[in-house]
């Protein structure tokens, strides 16, 4: 894990411990931004900003600048009442990738804040290899089901802060080189 991975690590942890957690918004853009901002606050820059410029990873262009912020806007009216949706909204998120950098973890984090808000649950990352993981969020965008099954199979009501710490240090792995 590189030094920034570890700061920010650091962060997800205080971010919890110090109960901070509880005055971010849930569900929406300024949440996820709250949440990337206080990850990576010092590490970066542009910390919480919604990005300027195309990124893509792989063969895979996420959403284009140009239109990033209608989509932000669409997916923040997108239903969360069921696991299917959450998913869904989930998925969405990703394809709008709205951070240079930082996406996976922040979302991550978003993605249980909506779990628990409304179905009293959070994914144990402890249970999900990361190789699948990966394969199933870059089918995602085409398919749902795969990820939808993966995180259905993988939901735990344990949600005391020495798991969500242990579940978190499994997230970030999946943002690691093997």
């Amino acid at each position: 894990m590189n030094e920034i991975d570890k700061k920010s690590l650091e962060n997800a942890k205080k971010l919890f411990s110090s109960g901070n957690i509880n005055d971010i918004e849930v569900g929406t853009t300024k949440g996820l931004q709250q949440i990337h901002k206080y990850l990576f606050a010092g590490l970066y820059d542009f910390a919480g900003i919604i990005r300027k410029e195309n990124i893509s990873k792989g063969n895979f262009r996420f959403g284009s600048s140009l239109y990033l912020e209608e989509m932000l806007k669409k997916i923040e009216t997108m239903s969360e009442t069921t696991l299917n949706e959450i998913i869904d909204k989930y998925v969405e998120m990703n394809i709008a990738h709205p951070f240079l950098e930082g996406n996976g973890r922040s979302t991550r984090i978003w993605l249980d804040l909506i779990l628990k808000k409304n179905l009293q649950k959070q994914v144990n990352w402890e249970n999900i290899y990361k190789k699948l993981y990966l394969q199933a969020m870059e089918r995602s965008p085409i398919n749902t089901l795969e990820i939808k099954t993966l995180i259905e199979n993988n939901l735990t009501d344990d949600l005391s802060l020495e798991m969500i710490f242990k579940r978190i240090e499994t997230s970030y792995y999946y943002e690691t080189s093997d």
